[in-house]
């Protein structure tokens, strides 16, 4: 299991290499870092491709700072000396660490930069690299780093036994927002006063900063609901409301096992589906369809005891209610992560999603 937040003192200032691909779908997680980490204080990014520019200029979505890009990490240094972290954005195509950016990362280390990377390959199980940190005073977070095989074990039921409400945000397909939604479902539900935490099941959620996590593709499939009960019930042991991040979608011919898995694992009181309402074929699968939103809560609710409480859509809210027949809303919009969670809070009707009261006169 992995929680940043543990190991460092945020906020963290930090540099973020997302090498050709800030912006885009391939650096998500340096994307979702530099908008949302409570932990990793984004002071550059590195990205030649966009260097001159800032995030704001190239994210485009409420919130991105006005993060300077620049095209190296001794660059980033210049532009951040005080930067005590790196953070590896970007997972390459087929796992290895590219040649160009060894130079880079050496770099970070020998300026004391604690390393936290989203590669395929685990940097703190190599010699060379695991050498040259502790000579810098440096350390190496590898976040995709499963669990330790002792730490493993099948679905019990036991997250039935959690004194929380569970939410969990799956999707209709691959990235779709349903770690900006669990996201954005967490900080609204801060905002309001509400004693809330949230479960990370990729690299990029962890790096944000849940409460737990781990990348669930690393876990073996017939593990999978045993982590992710063992996930739900370490943050439900400090709060009220937790929120769970899916993946993939129950229909996804590919990626289906996981979502089951993470499905069974959280055994959630309620489900907030994330929805593309103008994607028809599925991201990097052309031959496969996406089923949609009606099939895709249908399927949600005979596999589980839970509840579909709304539909968290790319487009009109209004649109998808009139679709759907469910409530909805866009967290990228103002007020829209807010509306959405009151909808979960509906939906849920605990008192355990209500702000602790007032103390009264006699109890001050």
């Amino acid at each position: 299991m992995m929680n940043v937040r543990n190991a460092f003192d945020a906020p963290v200032p930090t540099v973020v290499l997302a090498e050709g691909e800030f912006g885009k779908t391939g650096g998500k997680t340096a994307n979702g870092v530099v908008t949302h980490s409570e932990v990793f204080d984004a002071r550059a990014v590195v990205d030649s491709t966009t260097a001159g520019q800032t995030a704001a200029d190239v994210l485009h979505k409420p919130g991105a700072p006005d993060v300077p890009i620049v095209d190296s990490v001794s660059a980033a240094l210049e532009t951040a000396p005080d930067a005590e972290a790196l953070v590896i954005g970007v997972a390459p195509a087929g796992g290895q660490l590219p040649d160009p950016w060894v130079d880079e990362i050496e770099d970070a280390v020998r300026a004391g930069c604690d390393v936290v990377s989203g590669l395929h390959v685990f940097l703190g199980d190599d010699d060379e690299w695991a050498s040259l940190a502790a000579a810098h005073d440096a350390r190496i977070f590898d976040v995709r780093k499963p669990p330790a095989e002792e730490a493993l074990r099948v679905g019990d039921g036991s997250v039935d036994d959690v004194d929380a409400d569970v939410v969990l945000t799956l999707g209709t397909d691959c990235a779709v927002g349903k770690r900006t939604t669990t996201f954005e479902l967490y900080r609204s539900a801060r905002d309001a006063g509400l004693n809330a935490g949230w479960v990370a099941t990729g690299q990029t959620g962890i790096m944000v900063g849940a409460h737990a996590g781990v990348v669930i593709d690393r876990v073996p499939a017939d593990f999978t609901a045993g982590v992710v009960e063992d996930l739900v019930a370490s943050v439900a042991a400090d709060a009220d409301l937790v929120f769970v991040e899916g993946q993939a979608s129950l229909t996804h011919r590919a990626y289906s096992g996981v979502t089951l898995g993470i499905l069974h694992g959280a055994w959630p009181d309620a489900v907030v589906l994330a929805d593309d309402p103008d994607r028809v074929g599925r991201t990097h699968f052309d031959r496969f369809a996406v089923d949609g939103v009606d099939t895709e809560a249908a399927l949600i609710e005979e596999l589980s005891d839970a509840v579909v409480a709304a539909v968290s859509t790319w487009g009109d809210p209004d649109t998808a209610r009139d679709r759907h027949g469910l409530p909805a809303a866009n967290v990228y919009e103002d007020g829209g992560a807010d509306a959405l969670l009151e909808t979960v809070r509906d939906a849920l009707g605990s008192s355990a999603t209500k702000p602790p009261a007032e103390p009264s006169e006699g109890e001050r």
